[in-house]
């Protein structure tokens, strides 16, 4: 694993394979270990970067530091360090804000977005709202548990408990009030982005249901939704034959 001190802090990453550069973008329920399906697959085709977000995995953030708010800026520190001019982005929950931050801020760095089960917390009054409305209506559980399809759990308990063991890597941090508040992109920005989008979304995702992640892909022009049945708010991990055939036929078309 190697590292470099970006933004006050020793950010950690894993470099794989050669080709166009693919970076992944991590969720709260995990840290680079995470990718650990896709790597094998998109490695054989890209230069495939995976990185622990600050507070995540290996990358231990300040004391009292910036958190979320640093996650743009570090994103974009990061590719400048690996001389990496543009690339494509993929990001699972929480990432989203790193990967839409930096495509609406920097789209010429964007060669294409992956959007996994998230929004990327765009500043918009009515998907707060329905967001608001989903989470109270369905009773809060253990990040790590909600983020797989309940079916998932009982089909394969194994990999399940892998799930949580990545997630329980990652050092002790504040509350989430800063995935959970929508401080990203405003929708205007958002709408003058022209960076090829593609939304995936587990027909089961208990935390950003389908019907949010469709509202916000309303908000990038040309961008579509593809919905993954039997699989809840870890894609990437749940179905990673479908995810990785999906999103690898997407960057193809993006050139």
């Amino acid at each position: 694993m190697s590292s470099t001190k970006i933004n006050g802090i020793d950010l950690h990453y894993q470099v794989h394979g050669e080709g166009d550069p693919v970076v992944f973008a991590h969720g709260a329920g995990g840290n680079l270990l995470s990718w650990w399906q896709q790597i094998a697959f998109f490695s054989r085709y890209y230069t495939c970067v995976t990185f622990d977000h600050r507070g995540f995995g290996r990358s231990i953030d300040l004391a009292d530091g910036p958190l979320y708010a640093a996650f743009v800026d570090d994103l974009v520190s990061l590719m400048d360090h690996l001389d990496i001019d543009s690339a494509h982005l993929v990001a699972q929950s929480m990432g989203g804000r790193s990967a839409l931050g930096v495509a609406a801020a920097y789209p010429r760095r964007v060669k294409s977005l992956v959007m996994a089960d998230t929004h990327g917390w765009p500043q918009d009054a009515e998907l707060q709202g329905m967001t608001t409305r989903w989470r109270e209506g369905h009773p809060a559980r253990d990040l790590a548990v909600r983020a797989l399809a309940d079916g998932f759990q009982t089909r394969r308990p194994d990999l399940a408990m892998l799930y949580l063991q990545i997630s329980r890597t990652n050092p002790p941090r504040g509350d989430a009030a800063g995935v959970t508040r929508l401080d990203g992109p405003a929708p205007a920005k958002l709408a003058a982005m022209n960076v090829p989008t593609l939304f995936i979304v587990g027909e089961e995702d208990d935390i950003i249901p389908p019907h949010v992640i469709e509202k916000a892909a309303t908000f990038i022009p040309g961008s579509r939704v593809i919905r993954v049945p039997e699989a809840g708010h870890s894609v990437y991990f749940e179905k990673p034959e479908v995810f990785n055939f999906e999103v690898h036929r997407f960057i193809q078309g993006c050139g």
